[in-house]
């Protein structure tokens, strides 16, 4: 479990303590499955990183919303969005392995995270990794419930392929925007995991057929 669950979570369990010892059991039990489904919401497993040098991994836990082609600072790119529900595991991670090149974070609106305009007018943390398998744009975006994106890196440092870089509070969307050579994996519906699930194969350094 990341630590910001605890801060979430140990004060909802006293009070239900509390309440219970004053012996307002319904009350209190409300409070003990209110504090439980929060502690589930910041749950951190374990993941198996995939192996293959060209893959390209999910940052995120959800559904795949939508696929699409546009562009990014004038580059074509192909985007995977990724709806997060509170079911979901919240913590982002790295989709390649590289450096991290920048980190803008937008201010915005709250749309619904799975429409599509959340990906271009809600609040956002963006940040873009260069690596072996080229370059990748990442998006966390904030949703109707989602307020609070927390991000762990800083620009110029260095992370692995599946390693846990942040995540978004009570669940909204992820964008993965990616060079549009890379061979798709998923499609619209997927369940994906974030760390485990290959979402594409990055052809750099194929030979050309």
């Amino acid at each position: 479990m990341v630590k910001e669950g605890y801060w979430y979570g140990l004060p909802l369990l006293l009070l239900a303590g509390g309440l219970m010892g004053l012996k307002l059991y319904v009350t209190g039990g409300f409070f003990l499955i209110v504090a439980a489904l929060v502690l589930n919401f910041f749950r951190d497993p374990d993941r198996i990183i995939p192996s293959e040098p060209d893959a390209i991994v999910a940052p995120a836990d959800g559904r795949v919303v939508e696929l699409r082609d546009e562009f990014f600072d004038g580059r074509p790119m192909r985007r995977v969005s990724i709806f997060m529900s509170p079911l979901d595991v919240h913590v982002n991670r790295a989709p390649i392995g590289g450096t991290i090149d920048s980190v803008h974070y937008r201010k915005g609106s709250f749309r619904v995270a799975s429409q599509a305009e959340a990906s271009l007018e809600n609040e956002q943390n963006v940040f873009t990794i260069s690596g072996e398998q080229g370059m990748v744009v990442v998006k966390q975006i904030a949703g109707l419930l989602a307020r609070r994106i927390v991000f762990w890196k800083k620009p110029d440092e260095r992370i692995a392929r599946g390693e846990r870089v942040g995540l978004i509070k009570f669940g909204s969307r992820v964008d993965l925007l990616m060079e549009p050579e890379v061979e798709m994996r998923i499609r619209v519906g997927d369940h994906v995991r974030a760390g485990y699930t290959i979402v594409a194969m990055s052809r750099r350094g194929r030979p050309a057929n």
